[in-house]
C-alpha cells in the first residue's frame, strides 16, 4: 500500500467530497484521515488516503482530472509513515486572548525552538461577547522529543503568555 496526502482548495459547493471520495474509491483506495473546512467561502483540507502501490498512478491522474469540477487547487503527496503513537510524547495546548497579528507566529516560535513539531493547529477568531473586539483561540497538538526540557518549554510558554498578553494552557 501507498499512502497519498491530498491537499485541496476551491471555491465551496456542495458536492466537493464526494467527487475526491468517488474517485479514490474507485480506485481501490482508502479515505483513511483528513482535516477538512469551509474557510470565507472556500472549501480547503487536507486527506489521507491509502491505495494499493500498483494503482498509484492511475488514481493520482483521475484526481487530477477532477480539478475542473470546482477544485481550484490539487496536490498530490506521497506520505511516508511517522513513528508510532505509543513512542512519542504530545504536547496539547489551548491559546485564548485579544486578536493581534502575530500570535501564531510568537506561538510556533517558541516550540520551534525546542524542537517541537506542530502535529494539529486550529484557530479560529470570534467576537468577545461581554468587552467588544475579537478574541484569538488556538489548539495545539505537538509532538514532543525526548531530548526537551519540559520545565525550560513551560517557562518559555509561560514567558511568552504573559509578553502578548494570552492565555496558554498545557494539558
Amino acid at each position: 500500500m501507498t499512502t497519498l496526502i491530498l491537499t485541496v482548495a476551491g471555491a465551496d459547493r456542495p458536492g466537493l467530497v464526494a467527487a475526491v471520495a468517488d474517485v479514490v474509491d474507485a480506485h481501490g483506495g482508502n479515505w483513511e484521515n483528513s482535516s477538512l473546512a469551509e474557510l470565507a467561502g472556500t472549501f480547503a483540507g487536507v486527506i489521507e488516503v491509502s491505495v494499493p502501490t500498483e494503482r498509484t498512478g492511475e488514481l493520482e491522474t483521475a484526481l487530477r482530472g477532477i480539478q475542473g469540477q470546482g477544485l481550484l487547487t490539487l496536490s498530490v503527496l506521497t506520505g511516508t509513515p511517522g513513528p508510532s503513537e505509543d513512542e512519542e510524547q504530545l504536547l496539547v495546548m489551548q491559546v485564548l486572548g485579544n486578536d493581534r497579528p502575530g500570535i501564531v507566529r510568537e506561538v510556533s516560535a517558541v516550540l520551534n525552538a525546542h524542537a517541537l513539531s506542530i502535529e494539529e493547529l486550529t484557530t479560529e477568531t470570534r467576537e468577545a461577547a461581554m468587552a467588544g473586539g475579537r478574541l484569538f483561540e488556538a489548539s495545539v497538538i505537538a509532538k514532543v522529543p525526548p531530548t526537551v526540557d519540559l520545565d525550560a518549554l513551560r517557562a518559555d510558554l509561560e514567558r511568552l503568555a504573559s509578553e502578548i498578553q494570552v492565555d496558554i494552557n498545557l494539558g
